[in-house]
């Protein structure tokens, strides 16, 4: 990906509508302008109104063709309603995306592990319908970093695109079929005097 294909502006939907979030049943609370940190196997920041870098991987074996898309679509479906997906890649072992969520309320956005969670299930049991299997189809954590600055935003849109090419699966990232740029993304997703400093993973 060359340095003129980078997105020029993010303007938000015309007409868009944000309401109150819908948790779901996940018991997953509305992020707020507050930093908040988590932790299992891995450590989980979330900031209101952050851009993340977001890894998640298959626990067994690779994905094929018709499952990368099925994740794909999935990954797709919150855009714009829960988050802004400036960009993803469905890899045969791994999903790389670069997302913002939404607010869902004065001061309060949806939670990046809600949506996270909703795109792992709902992938994992059209995965497992085609399979006619039950296994666990993804690793249970997904890595995700605050995206600090324009810069960083760059460095990993282009770490992205150039995924497939890396792994020999394409000449250029418009011929993999399972990679997708936000078509709305631009230059400032990063709020501005958002700063995490050097304690950001």
């Amino acid at each position: 990906m060359t340095r003129e294909h980078l997105p020029r502006t993010m303007r938000p939907k015309p007409g868009s509508k944000k309401g109150k979030a819908t948790i779901g049943g996940t018991g997953v609370p509305p992020v707020s302008s507050q930093l908040r940190i988590t932790r299992r196997n891995l450590p989980h920041w979330q900031l209101g109104g952050a851009t993340y870098f977001v890894t998640f991987g298959v626990k067994k074996g690779t994905l094929t063709e018709q499952e990368r898309s099925l994740v794909l679509a999935a990954c797709r479906h919150w855009h714009l309603r829960k988050w802004k997906l400036h960009a993803v890649v469905v890899m045969p072992s791994h999903v790389h995306l670069l997302a913002q969520p939404l607010p869902c309320g004065k001061n309060e956005w949806y939670p990046l592990g809600e949506i996270l969670h909703s795109i792992k299930s709902y992938s994992a049991h059209q995965v497992n319908k085609r399979r006619q299997s039950a296994d666990a189809v993804w690793l249970d954590e997904s890595f995700d970093r605050i995206v600090r600055d324009q810069a960083e935003f760059r460095e990993k849109l282009l770490y992205i695109a150039r995924n497939p090419l890396k792994a020999g699966l394409a000449r250029t990232e418009r011929d993999y079929p399972y990679f997708w740029l936000g078509g709305d993304t631009g230059e400032t997703p990063v709020p501005p005097g958002l700063k995490v400093g050097g304690r950001n993973r």
